[in-house]
């Protein structure tokens, strides 16, 4: 039966959007669900050939998704992310970039028996690691704040660096291979990269003034760059052969490390662009690869892997250490998670192409070793992280932190008190004010929102596994709460009540949502911030014998409010229902009390002892 080309689309659309759905429930990477989803779709069931779907739009649309994927990454790449998070990122990047593709390059070379040129290109390529697949696997391993950071601010910054030099190395052998002499070819190298870099300067400042002058309308920021930094990629590889990357690359970095760019909106761009171009792309990709060509690689296969896996990434973390705080627990750790992404797989089947059609034979190597370097990663370290990270002890403990969803007045000072008993704390808002105030107040606070992809990649949730919802804002309060209770769980969600939307029944939430409600016996955000403006106050009270819970009610004639309680255990957890709270002698209460406790005493038969504050 003859399937329609249409029909085939809405599959890659289907397929895509399933594999990100089974990802997002085992929390693992999608990338892994995604190659699955495509080797199934093509090379195993025969469902899904790319060259008869696309025809010779293939390889344009795949240079054109490249080019957009690398000018997203790039846009993340600012200079002081390099300086601002420790020597050992600093150290990472040059040296462990150039082991490993020295490693690689040499492995492919020697054991794979293929020409120096595809060699050079395997190693550069094989650099690339990427948040898209190292945010997951940080989630679900929980390594220290430390290391999940050096992990994370290296997959953000390899990622446009490490395509970077691939299209540097591509472009070399471009160069070298049309050129009769050495001098004609360096020529030609010479007039890629200075057109890459001068265009993609050029166009990024004129990009970027354009934003910063709002010479461009808001609805149009995104469909106008993006647009516009297609037009560049054409144009850039019009003028010099293949330097349309190299020119995008440039581009989205000069916008990166502009003042007063707003190019936040476009990052959160890449959310549409992850599901619906990113997604379709790794299927189709991954269609493309033939198990005789891996078949072909043999027993070499596993030994180049070997190689980058337990010899290449160890000596880059050794060597980038030196000088650093790091001692070998980390080094070990830090030596076996280096999984490869989108990045890797676009590049290599473009680059691919290119080197074939340039009369390079072994370059049809090229892209099943990159995918079998991604799919062993990816699941291998995937798989195993976690049980390392705790041998190690290495991981972080129960995730007991609290994520607070708001930095208002009554959100900061909830923060303070559980800051104080060293309970980790993070706080987002999309309000600038309050996330000033709240980092004067030496709160950890995310600027933006936390449900973005943005936040996917920048937001550290090490040792968070609560949200606490105090915010004002209903919609946002509804969207965290639907996304935090697949991250956390039902009972690891707090949210406060909405008298409005509880009795009203066409404006009452979905059940899911309804039963986090009820936080804090019941009170609104409205009623706090209520009693904050009264001045009342959030106190630390031990109890103990001598000043049991009865004796803390009496000292404030019923006017406080118990908010979280400490156990003997040390587990804190939220107070919803005040009447059936029964703490024991040795826990401790963390409350909002009124400025003053109540001054008439004279019915009561004894005055309660004086309320031992906790420091």
């Amino acid at each position: 039966m003859t399937v329609s080309t249409v029909f085939l689309l809405a599959c890659i659309g289907i397929i895509s959007l399933f594999c990100q759905w089974l990802a997002w429930r085992v929390k693992m990477p999608a990338i892994l669900f995604l190659l699955a989803g495509g080797i199934a779709a093509g090379p195993m069931f025969g469902l899904l050939d790319p060259e008869a779907v696309f025809g010779d739009l293939l390889f344009p649309l795949i240079s054109l998704s490249v080019a957009i994927i690398l000018f997203e990454g790039s846009l993340t790449l600012r200079f002081s992310d390099i300086a601002g998070h420790g020597k050992m990122v600093r150290n990472l990047i040059p040296v462990g970039s150039v082991v490993t593709c020295i490693i690689g390059t040499l492995s492919a070379r020697w054991i794979l028996d293929v020409s120096w040129e595809v060699a050079l290109l395997f190693g550069a390529i094989s650099i690339v690691t990427g948040p898209t697949v190292i945010a997951p696997l940080l989630r679900s391993v929980r390594p220290k704040s430390k290391l999940a950071n050096i992990l994370r601010w290296e997959g953000i910054i390899i990622d446009p660096v490490g395509a970077l030099l691939a299209v540097l190395v591509f472009e070399a052998i471009v160069s070298w291979g049309q050129g009769n002499v050495f001098g004609h070819s360096l020529w030609i190298f010479a007039k890629t990269l200075a057109v890459g870099f001068v265009i993609g300067a050029l166009a990024g400042w004129l990009n970027g003034l354009a934003l910063r002058k709002h010479l461009i309308p808001q609805y149009l920021h995104n469909a106008g760059t993006l647009t516009f930094m297609l037009g560049v990629y054409a144009l850039s590889n019009e003028m010099a052969h293949e330097s349309g990357l190299l020119t995008v690359t440039v581009m989205g970095i000069w916008m990166a490390n502009m003042k007063q760019v707003p190019i936040d909106s476009i990052l959160e761009f890449k959310e549409s662009l992850s599901v619906l171009l990113i997604s379709a792309l790794f299927i189709i990709l991954a269609a493309r690869v033939e198990f005789a060509a891996i078949a072909e690689l043999g027993w070499g296969l596993v030994a180049v892997l070997a190689l980058l896996m337990l010899v290449a990434r160890p000596a880059s973390i050794f060597l980038s250490a030196i000088g650093t705080s790091l001692n070998w627990r980390d080094k070990l750790f830090l030596s076996w998670v280096a999984p490869r992404g989108i990045v890797a797989a676009a590049v290599s089947a473009l680059f691919a192409f290119q080197l074939q059609k340039q009369g390079y034979e072994s370059a049809a190597a090229l892209v099943p070793l990159i995918f079998m370097l991604i799919i062993a990663t990816v699941t291998i370290q995937s798989l195993t992280a976690r049980p390392l990270a705790r041998l190690l002890k290495v991981a972080e403990p129960a995730a007991y932190g609290f994520l607070i969803l708001g930095a208002n007045p009554i959100a900061r000072k909830i923060g303070v008190a559980l800051k104080k008993l060293e309970v980790p704390v993070i706080l987002t808002d999309t309000n600038y004010e309050n996330v000033k105030l709240a980092r004067m107040e030496n709160l950890q606070v995310y600027f933006g929102n936390p449900v973005s992809e943005h936040a996917s990649t920048h937001l550290d949730l090490t040792g968070i596994g609560n949200l606490l919802v105090v915010s004002p804002y209903k919609h946002m309060n509804s969207l965290a709460t639907y996304h935090f209770l697949d991250w956390f769980g039902t009972t690891n969600v707090f949210t406060l009540s909405d008298s409005e939307q509880d009795q009203n029944a066409r404006l009452r939430t979905a059940e899911k949502i309804h039963m986090t409600r009820g936080l804090f016996n019941g009170l609104s955000y409205a009623k706090l911030a209520s009693l904050a403006a009264k001045h009342y106050t959030i106190k630390t009270t031990q109890l103990s014998d001598e000043f049991t819970f009865e004796d803390f009610k009496a000292r404030y004639e019923q006017q406080a409010c118990v908010l979280f309680v400490l156990d003997s255990r040390d587990r804190i957890s939220p107070v919803k229902d005040l009447e059936s709270l029964k703490p024991e002698k040795d826990w401790t209460l963390v409350s909002l009390v009124p400025p003053q406790p109540g001054k008439d005493r004279k019915e009561k038969p004894e005055t309660p002892p004086a309320e031992p504050e906790k420091a």
